[in-house]
């Protein structure tokens, strides 16, 4: 075996060998995958296959959909088979609000590339005559998926990457990974070891105790997942066309076609298993090719109802039961992307439908690592998405509920409680008392809106009965003042000498020149794209605080990290500090009797910081907030954030201070047109498709990404970022829905939200650069109109922030 390589991929499952192919692909020859047993013989070769395009995150589904388009034609590329069944599949819905969201999920699809069509039971029938139609509304039917030979499409791209010129060893199991002085790893092998420049963790089953050889966290549990099937079926012999595969909720499970017989796998709403729980949740290291002993009593009570859906597959015997070992995350999204903590360590692992992802994973993840930049949205399964919050029974709680929930339809506004709470503040406790419905963001118990005593949201896709009670919360702070705990933010500490310098190298904006000065500032990668949104206060000339968003905690840190020198302290404050926001035209009213700093116009302006005292506790006070009002942040020791609420409070009641939640700030903040991080600041684009050039200091020095966005600015954009009124009803955008302009798809939105201020419903999109004319938003099915603005829906001046 080779002992230098330019990577290593520890595994040759699907996510292994899909990353090995499309490395290849781009570029890397020099791709060393090793696997100890056999390729497939862990989770893969005993998995279902199943290759759906419905899905119901946008990006996601892009992952999906480029794995359903290459399955069908690897054949052709590789010489290999690929087992490729293309008959398209059918979930079920038996209600309204699931028939909803097939139409949120159409509305994205045509973005995407994918077919989908929603169909009335009629036409479910013609499709598949055998199925019991009672109670189904509608179905979404999908045309351009199936299902798939998971051995052979895994050896066929396996061949495919030994042709690109990747090498793969199997039977050569890794015993360790040691970093090296210079930066590199040396994996250790029974054949001998490698030094390489990356390692990739595609461990599948086994990754948690391949990423602690390193040190980085691997939050799966391995779920076992149990599917039979049947005899072969007389009724099948002779049919023309394979049946589509079904899923049903109904049934937690989906059920199809196998060559002549039926196949039915369940994932059991209570009860299920974690695989090898009695071995330390993985399998010995000797172990290959497991399964499980068959456990039907475990999965009856969804298996009698998919043969009252199926009662043809009720006529025939149970040919063999399969019960293997499938990882799931928290989230049930795979962990893609690099290790926090750990330069040049990637990881490949964690996927529950690992067929239906292993190539638009391995795809998307040879462009990170190969280019720096990805052509999709990669937050959703970046595996720093997570933090030290996620321990082992966090992540199993987690696990054990998205395996139950799996085929739940995600309305908006559910709250999964499983190992919650993780972060509590000390107003967790005072602010439940006070009607606050908690949502989780990064571990953290945040305040979503606050709710009279008894009262229970009625999720569905459409506006419903918190409503009001945010547009209440809204005015509140529009006309009077409103209180929040923020406490969430990611904050930290640059200090030292180095620490201006560190920071202009890795940020775009220029940095505040004098102490107390505030900037709005992003970190681009190598080629411009948008990697992070900080705000930066300079408390002195060596001192700066940096805050960004609850999520990207751990990719901040190793940005920080990385840029380092002996001359600069950084250190992570999150859970030091709480934070308050005050905001309102009553703020400076509230908070002046509590302070002996003067917080007049002339003394504290907007956008800048001072460490002062509120209510005899010490605080960072900044004089900025993401709701387009006067208003401050109060970074207090966490320890005595109740004494500060509490204050505030007492203060506020001749003011009518009224408490706020994260539905309201995202309302307030449309209306102002600020972006988010995530939607529409994401690494798909630079600051010039962002339209946010005025935060953008190219004279400044060079600091990463410059040239590349300054190229941007010469050639050109693909897409543009908008902002907008949609002519709305009862329901408004949440991201993903498609622009028209005629019958032709000509953009994206990205988030949106009801200014209760305004009584607009507003939107930002991306659109093709010359889209113009008569645009229409698609929600839940019905074109809106969708009218463009010039400025932001409220104050557009920011004379309320400036008063």
């Amino acid at each position: 075996m080779q002992s230098q390589a330019k990577v290593v991929i520890v595994g040759g499952g699907m996510m292994g060998v899909g990353l090995a192919y499309h490395l290849a692909e781009e570029g890397w020859k020099d791709v060393l995958l090793i696997e100890k047993g056999e390729l497939t013989s862990g989770s893969t070769w005993h998995a279902a296959g199943q290759c759906p395009s419905f899905i119901g995150n946008y990006n996601m589904a892009k992952i999906h959909h480029y794995s359903n388009t290459l399955y069908p034609r690897l054949e052709k590329l590789t010489g290999h088979p690929t087992g490729w069944h293309g008959c398209g599949g059918i979930r079920l819905a038996t209600t309204p609000e699931e028939v909803d969201w097939f139409r949120h999920v159409a509305g994205f699809a045509a973005n995407v590339g994918f077919e989908m069509e929603i169909i009335g039971p009629e036409r479910i029938r013609a499709l598949n005559p055998w199925l019991n139609t009672e109670g189904i509304l509608a179905g979404a039917h999908t045309t351009m998926d199936g299902h798939v030979d998971p051995a052979s499409a895994c050896n066929a791209m396996a061949a495919g990457a030994r042709q690109l010129g990747a090498t793969i060893v199997r039977r050569n199991r890794v015993t360790g990974i040691n970093r090296l002085p210079s930066g590199e790893f040396a994996v250790v092998t029974e054949q001998g070891s490698v030094i390489c420049e990356h390692v990739v963790n595609a461990g599948g089953c086994y990754a948690r105790e391949v990423g602690a050889w390193v040190g980085a966290e691997t939050p799966i549990t391995n779920m076992e997942h149990q599917y039979l099937v049947t005899e072969p079926l007389a009724a099948f012999k002779g049919l023309d066309t394979e049946l589509p595969v079904m899923r049903d909720p109904a049934t937690a499970g989906y059920y199809r076609q196998e060559q002549k017989a039926g196949l039915v796998g369940i994932y059991e709403h209570y009860g299920a298993k974690e695989a090898w729980a009695g071995r330390g949740g993985r399998p010995e290291w000797q172990s290959e090719n497991e399964l499980f002993e068959g456990d039907l009593d475990r999965i009856a009570p969804w298996l009698e109802k998919a043969l009252e859906r199926m009662s043809i597959f009720a006529e025939a015997g149970i040919k063999r039961v399969i019960n293997g070992a499938i990882p799931h995350t928290p989230d049930g999204n795979p962990l893609v992307g690099p290790a926090h903590g750990v330069r040049n360590f990637w990881q490949c692992c964690g996927s529950s439908i690992g067929i239906a992802q292993g190539a638009g994973c391995g795809k998307y993840l040879a462009q990170w690592m190969v280019h720096g930049d990805v052509e999709i949205n990669m937050a959703s399964v970046d595996p720093r998405r997570f933090g030290g919050y996620a321990d082992a029974d966090y992540t199993r709680a987690k696990s054990f509920d998205d395996y139950h929930n799996m085929f739940e339809t995600p309305l908006p506004g559910r709250e999964i409680h499983a190992g919650r709470p993780s972060r509590v503040t000390p107003l967790h406790d005072k602010l439940t008392a006070r009607g606050s419905v908690h949502t989780e963001v990064y571990g953290w118990e945040r305040p979503k809106y606050f709710a009279p005593a008894g009262f229970v949201e009625q999720l569905q896709y459409r506006r419903n009965n918190t409503f009001d009670l945010v547009a209440a919360e809204c005015r509140a702070v529009r006309e009077r003042v409103g209180v929040m705990d923020l406490s969430s933010f990611a904050k930290f500490d640059v200090t030292g000498p180095g620490a201006e310098a560190l920071l202009d190298r890795l940020t775009a904006n220029r940095l505040p020149r004098k102490p107390g000065g505030i900037t709005l500032t992003h970190v681009l990668s190598e080629g411009g794209r948008i990697e992070g949104e900080w705000t930066i206060t300079r408390l002195a000339y060596d001192r700066f605080y940096v805050l960004t968003g609850a999520g990207a905690e751990r990719q901040a840190l190793d940005h920080l990290r990385a840029a380092t020198g002996a001359d600069v302290t950084i250190t992570n404050v999150t859970d030091d500090y709480g934070m308050l926001v005050v905001a309102g035209p009553g703020a400076r009213a509230v908070l002046a009797p509590l302070t002996d700093a003067d917080l007049s116009n002339e003394a504290f302006r907007w956008l800048t910081g001072q460490e002062i005292t509120v209510a005899n506790v010490p605080v960072r006070a900044l004089r900025v907030t993401y709701v387009g009002e006067l208003g401050w942040e109060l970074h207090a020791p966490m320890a005595e954030l109740g004494k500060l609420y509490d204050a505030i409070r007492a203060s506020g009641e001749p003011h009518g201070i009224a408490d706020f939640g994260s539905h309201a700030v995202n309302s307030l903040r449309m209306e102002k047109g600020y972006r988010g991080f995530g939607a529409e600041l994401t690494n798909e684009i630079t600051l010039v498709e962002a339209d946010c050039l005025r935060f953008h200091a190219p004279d400044k020095g060079n600091f990463i990404g410059r040239a590349a966005t300054e190229a941007r600015r010469r050639t050109g954009v693909a897409t543009r970022l908008v902002y907008g009124t949609v002519a709305a009803t009862d329901c408004d955008i949440y991201g993903g829905e498609a622009v028209m302009l005629g019958d032709r798809v000509v953009g994206v939105c990205t988030s949106g939200g009801f200014g209760h201020a305004t009584g607009k419903s507003l939107a930002f999109a991306y659109l093709d650069p010359d889209a113009s004319g008569d645009l229409e938003a698609v929600i839940l099915g019905e074109r809106r109109a969708f009218t463009l603005l010039d400025e932001p829906a409220w104050d557009p001046g920011n004379a309320r922030q400036r008063a």
